[in-house]
């Protein structure tokens, strides 16, 4: 039997219809690390061309992506394919798939500001998790290509956790 253990997050993937506008927001806008500026892929006998195939399946041709980095180490691929499509509405929160990502800002306000000055879309007003007793804020956004991001004020782990932020109780003697 092999051990449980929590595995780190590595990187997720975004599919973009503008690749340099992309890579220009996420390190302008979102102030991550460009660490692979945008290259061509083709589908060839290289070995990123037969890994692609394996992933696409033959007659995927090419196609353009850029690596970023979070500050937190999180990687980010941003991919544009040909024939690239933005959809009407990229906000189907009922089927299946990943239908968000979230970043953290102590800044909520501000930084909502600047993606709607990027052309993105703030989709709700910041609301509090528990007003008047915890600080954590949130809201959800669209960056410009579609992408749905939320913002947290907090880290994942303290939004979540019963005791953060509660008063501690000295003993009794």
């Amino acid at each position: 039997m092999s051990m449980v253990y929590p595995r780190s997050f590595s990187h997720i993937g975004l599919s973009v219809t503008d690749l340099d506008a992309a890579v220009k927001f996420y390190a302008e806008v979102m102030g991550w690390y460009l660490i692979m500026a945008p290259t061509t892929i083709s589908e060839d006998n290289s070995a990123i061309g037969v890994m692609c195939t394996d992933v696409f399946g033959a007659g995927w041709g090419s196609f353009r992506i850029a690596h970023l980095s979070t500050g937190d180490r999180i990687g980010v691929e941003i991919f544009e394919f040909r024939n690239a499509v933005k959809p009407e509405n990229n906000f189907e929160y009922w089927k299946t798939g990943i239908f968000h990502f979230c970043v953290q800002d102590p800044d909520v306000e501000g930084l909502a500001a600047k993606i709607v000055a990027a052309g993105g879309k703030q989709r709700m007003p910041v609301r509090e998790y528990f007003p008047g007793e915890k600080p954590y804020r949130m809201v959800y956004m669209e960056d410009p290509f579609g992408n749905i991001l939320e913002i947290y004020s907090h880290s994942y782990e303290l939004t979540y956790s019963a005791g953060a932020y509660e008063q501690a109780t000295p003993p009794q003697s």
